[in-house]
């Protein structure tokens, strides 16, 4: 069992955040925010993959002013990106968000931090600081990445702490999956706030889901994050989905089917590789709790079926359909998959 950090709890929406509750997931929309139609439609398709958190950029007064609308059309909690503009954290504020991602030294003077501050802490919205490694103030400069992005995050939580806010969530992002993983360690053994952890820029949907089970599984293993955002150059319901298979690997939460599949040899005698994937692409979406084993021989198929909740082991000439331990019948070739189905789906 992964024995989480002990952090600090808040609430984004009514998503607790801490070591307290679930390890959530999180994504961003890449629609043009003041469209209003295109963004909730977006959304709604990250809802219907599990996303729990989503957010998006406000670049402009305008798409500050889309927010409420958005928000009233959608059923989980809506965070907004801001940089640089104080009146669009206080506009976006107004409009009902449920946590804003900020950087309080870019929104200029003190007295623009407090007025952004009072109103966050009057509606009880939380701030998350995200550092970036390519973004980092001149004033770091001099130092190595992992010290120039820990002293950035200490300086943005200094300026919260100072103004009597403490409803925070950090995160310190690079694109290397080792300057992410030190960078968090560091930050996580200075402070209790909770962490949102991801690998930024990742990349394309391969690359991108390597580097992110990498860097965002490593953190997790050791009990380090609890929000988690995997960062795709592809349609970000993809995001959710790898999301939640990292959590499932490391067996943090169970959500959906989780499909044991052998990676095929010279003794399979079915067509093991277009049967698994298949099947993944027809249980997309469903929220079942299963473990479905797809084996290709008599080796470790056995075994791997019975321990699933449902499974195949194959043969010369078909295979033998596993349910709770129990061999329920002997499948030809051509009806593996659909009997499979059927019989997933009855469950």
């Amino acid at each position: 069992m992964i024995k989480r950090r002990k952090t600090k709890q808040i609430h984004i929406g009514s998503v607790g955040t801490g070591s307290d509750y679930p390890v959530s997931v999180q994504s961003m929309t890449n629609t043009d925010t003041r469209d209003i139609t295109s963004t909730v439609n977006q959304i709604k398709q990250l809802e219907d993959a599990g996303c729990e958190l989503v957010r998006v950029a406000v670049p402009d007064m305008q798409a500050a002013e889309s927010l409420k609308e958005i928000k009233n059309a959608i059923s989980i909690p809506l965070i907004a990106d801001i940089q640089f503009n104080y009146k669009i954290a206080l506009e976006a504020i107004k409009q009902g968000v449920d946590a804003l991602r900020l950087n309080p030294g870019n929104i200029g003077s003190n007295e623009n931090i407090q007025k952004v501050v009072k109103e966050a802490k009057d509606r009880s919205v939380p701030i998350r600081i995200g550092v970036n490694a390519g973004s980092l103030e001149k004033e770091y400069a001099h130092l190595p990445v992992v010290e120039a992005m820990t002293a950035s995050a200490r300086k943005h939580i200094a300026l919260l702490e100072q103004n009597d806010f403490y409803l925070i969530k950090l995160s310190l992002k690079s694109s290397s999956v080792l300057t992410t993983i030190e960078a968090y360690r560091k930050i996580a053994a200075e402070t209790e706030y909770p962490l949102h952890l991801g690998v930024t820029e990742a990349g394309t949907m391969k690359t991108g889901t390597i580097k992110s089970s990498v860097g965002i599984g490593a953190l997790l293993a050791e009990g380090i994050g609890d929000t988690i955002r995997v960062s795709l150059t592809e349609n970000p319901v993809e995001e959710v989905r790898v999301a939640f298979e990292i959590l499932k690997a490391l067996e943090i939460r169970q959500k959906g089917i989780n499909i044991i599949s052998c990676p095929t040899c010279g003794r399979t005698e079915i067509d093991i590789i277009s049967i698994a994937k298949e099947l993944e692409d027809r249980l997309q979406g469903l929220q079942k709790v299963l473990t479905v084993a797809v084996m290709g021989c008599v080796v470790n198929g056995p075994g791997e079926a019975k321990h699933a909740d449902i499974g195949i082991a194959g043969g010369k000439s078909g295979a033998v359909l596993f349910k709770k331990g129990e061999i329920i019948r002997t499948l030809s070739t051509d009806e593996i998959l659909e009997v499979l189905l059927s019989e997933i789906h009855i469950m």
